[in-house]
């Protein structure tokens, strides 16, 4: 198997966090995950995997509490493909949300 991992920046607090394994061409499992840095740490924010045997999304609160939603897709390449394309549309919307119930703004 292929192991892949990288951070990226995502605005100028945040940063986005991937690591994928892939197999025969397939991704058989993978996490990407959305981070702020706020008051002196990194909090997650929003993450997708494959934890749990299955694709999702868990929309993280600073509380500790998170929703989770499955990801019905076809397969996990479509599944981590909607991840980023969703991260690079909407972490900004994300960003403001966990600030704001942070109290940040």
């Amino acid at each position: 198997m292929k192991s892949t991992e990288y951070i990226t920046p995502l605005g100028a607090d945040g940063r986005r966090r991937v690591r994928h394994l892939k197999a025969k061409g397939e991704i058989v499992e993978f996490v990407i995950q959305y981070e702020i840095f706020a008051d002196g740490r990194w909090h997650p924010v929003v993450r997708y995997d494959t934890h749990h045997g299955y694709a999702h999304q868990d929309l993280l609160h600073p509380n500790g509490s998170k929703v989770k939603t499955p990801l019905i897709f076809q397969d996990f390449n479509f599944c981590l493909t909607y991840a980023e394309h969703d991260l690079r549309t909407n972490w900004r919307n994300y960003r403001n949300k966990y600030l704001k119930e942070l109290g940040k703004i």
